[in-house]
Formats: structure tokens, sequence, C-alpha cells
């Protein structure tokens, strides 16, 4: 038998250090790049670069992607499909729109291709590193048999179910926490830059104020959907929203979240829930 070799499509700092963490563990790897520089200089450890993406693919047993988006995915999957072998499984780590990952799925199943895709709550130390998180969804027989080899690559290989669009969704989800997590640290760094207090000085709050360790706690109470009991009211938090307002504009500082989460306030408030509950902002979100 002869050794299995992986193609990897997309040489950014995702993919080319998932390539590297490959071939630390002696894996050959097929790359591709639309851009032939930067997956010729993986040869450097052993990787075979190729100029075109059906050449990259022959030969290979599975197929890995790390590329921008849709558009790009399908692009380049329909350009390697001459090199594809009948029993290539294609392993998309993409971060994709749920409804491209679906119709993917569909699309390469009528060909007789298998397809997987498997986004990543990973940076490029992660990559190297084989830790983080990968998402998978879709045929559980498929994900089963890819298990093993998809577990070198990350510290954490969740499945999420058979609908292949379900990773892809939580991606998203994740993603969306993460820009509304560094868009709050952008306001409090900016709000203390009006206060007149050093960001460094401004980030120690974070050494004993721990808003993580509420997250748990915090979701159950907006999934319970109980705004008759506050430990918080409307008013009060919108009360103290102004306050950061007033105290940014005073310091010629322009927020980016806190003035939406104003004008949500203001729209619970006008329909009659200024002393309820301020969770009761999420409630239109809920199933």
């Amino acid at each position: 038998m002869g050794t299995t070799v992986i193609a990897f499509f997309g040489m950014g700092l995702l993919g080319s250090n998932f390539v590297r963490a490959m071939r630390q563990r002696g894996v050959e790897v097929n790359v591709w790049n639309r851009t032939p520089a930067r997956a010729h200089a993986l040869e450097a450890v052993g990787a075979r670069a190729f100029d075109q993406p059906a050449d990259a693919a022959r030969g290979a047993a599975q197929l890995h992607l790390a590329l921008s988006d849709d558009a790009a995915v399908d692009d380049v999957l329909e350009r390697a499909r001459p090199g594809f072998d009948a029993s290539l499984v294609i392993v998309d780590h993409t971060t994709t729109s749920p409804a491209g990952a679906a119709a993917r799925a569909a699309r390469w199943r009528e060909r007789g291709v298998a397809f997987q895709h498997a986004p990543v709550f990973m940076g490029p130390q992660n990559a190297l590193e084989a830790s983080g998180i990968m998402l998978a969804s879709g045929d559980r027989a498929r994900f089963d048999a890819l298990s093993p080899e998809l577990a070198k690559m990350t510290g954490k290989l969740v499945y999420l179910g058979p609908q292949p669009e379900r990773a892809a969704a939580f991606k998203l989800l994740g993603n969306l926490f993460l820009m509304s997590m560094t868009a709050g640290i952008a306001d409090v760094l900016g709000l203390a830059k009006a206060l007149g207090i050093d960001s460094k000085e401004a980030a120690t709050l974070f050494d004993t104020f721990n808003p993580g360790a509420t997250m748990g706690a915090r979701v159950k109470r907006i999934l319970a959907a109980d705004y008759a009991h506050p430990s918080w009211e409307l008013s009060m938090a919108r009360k103290d929203a102004r306050l950061m307002l007033e105290a940014a504009q005073g310091g010629h500082v322009e927020l980016a979240i806190v003035p939406a989460i104003a004008r949500e306030m203001d729209r619970w408030i006008e329909r009659g829930h200024a002393h309820d509950d301020w969770t009761v902002i999420a409630k239109d979100a809920l199933a």
C-alpha cells in the first residue's frame, strides 16, 4: 500500500500552519495557493507545491481547504475536479455561509464525492499546535471515518449533527460573539480614554472582574425569559448607558456598540419594559 497523500489548498496563515503541523507528523502533503509563491514556500518543510489545483489534488485521499469564502471554495473545487480520485474526500475548513455549505454538500454528493465541512475556532498558532476547536456536521458515518485524522489537527473536535450546514451556522454564531466581545473591549478602552485613564491601567479591571465567569448563568437567565424579577432593571441599565455616552462625548471619543445598545434599550422602554430585567432586550431573539 502506498503512502496516503493529503492535498491542502489555501496557504494563508491558517492553512500554511496546518500544513507545517502535518509535515511534523510525517504526512505527505500537496499544496496549492492562488498566489503560487505562498505554496512554494512550504517546500522548505517538505510539502510539494503545485501551480494548478487539479495537479495538487491528483492522487490525494483528502483535499483540505482554508480559503476566503463560498465563491473561492466553489471556484477552486471546480478547477481541481479533473484531478480528483474516485475515493477523494473534500474537507472544507473555510468559514462559509450555511446555505453555501448545504448546497456544496448536496452538489458534491450528486457527483459521488464526499464533502465534509469542518470550520474552526483556531488561529495560526492553534493550527501549528493542534489546539483550538474544530466543528463538523453532516453524514455521521463519514464524520466517524474522518474523525481520527481530524482530531490530530485540533484540540477539540465537535460533531453538531447530520445537517451539513450546522457547522457553518455555529461558526458564524461564535464569530459574532468574538466580534461583539472585541468591540466591547474597544468601547471599554475608548471610555477609559475619555475618562483620562491609561489603556493598560484600564485593562487591569479584568484582573479582578471576570465577566466571562458569568456567561453560563447569563445565557440561562436569557433563555428563562423571566423579566418580572429583575436583577438589574432596564431603566437603570439605560441610565448607565447614558452616563457612558455622556462621558465619551465629553472626552471626544466615539463608542462603537454602546449607542446601538442604548437604542435597543429605548425601544423596549417605549414598549413598557422599563422596570423589567434588562435581559428583556433579547426577547425577540428567542425562538
